[in-house]
């Protein structure tokens, strides 16, 4: 990663880690599922209100690093508005942009998301960066035990 790529990263990162966006519960929400990454400590529940097949509001609450916190408060951002089916092409391409080569997730439109492709250069903090989206899924599925990402 070049050293102004790197440094944007990190500035990203910790502007959403301290102040998130969508950080609240939503009273109205259709879907509450909870997610853990026991290998950091992150937990989070996330909130989706779905109407018609569209996201309408995503938020979610929890604590945890600020790569977990910098990733659910992005992926809140991004999937208002979107169908459930475009919220699960995002995943998919989100998910290989942080875990394989970028070609796969080039084919996409993450818009800001692309910026935690550096995510990758740490594979530990992979499972940080997508517990959110692991629990969107699991929120998505209707299951109802909690998301963990062992």
């Amino acid at each position: 990663m070049n050293p102004e790529l790197r440094e944007l990263y990190q500035q990203v990162i910790i502007d959403h880690g301290k102040r998130p966006r969508n950080f609240c519960k939503l009273d109205a929400a259709d879907r509450v599922m909870d997610g853990y990454n026991p290998l950091c400590g992150d937990k989070l529940t996330l909130y989706l209100k779905i109407d018609a097949g569209i996201i309408k509001d995503v938020t979610f609450q929890g604590s945890g690093c600020a790569i977990s916190m910098a990733s659910a408060s992005l992926m809140s951002e991004h999937l208002k508005g979107k169908t459930v089916e475009e919220a699960e092409n995002i995943f998919n391409s989100f998910h290989a942009l942080v875990t394989e080569d970028n070609a796969k997730a080039k084919d996409q439109q993450l818009g800001k998301l692309t910026i935690l492709a550096g995510v990758k250069e740490f594979p530990v903090r992979v499972k940080c960066a997508t517990l959110a989206w692991h629990t969107l899924v699991g929120a998505l599925a209707g299951k109802q035990e909690p998301v963990s990402t062992e």
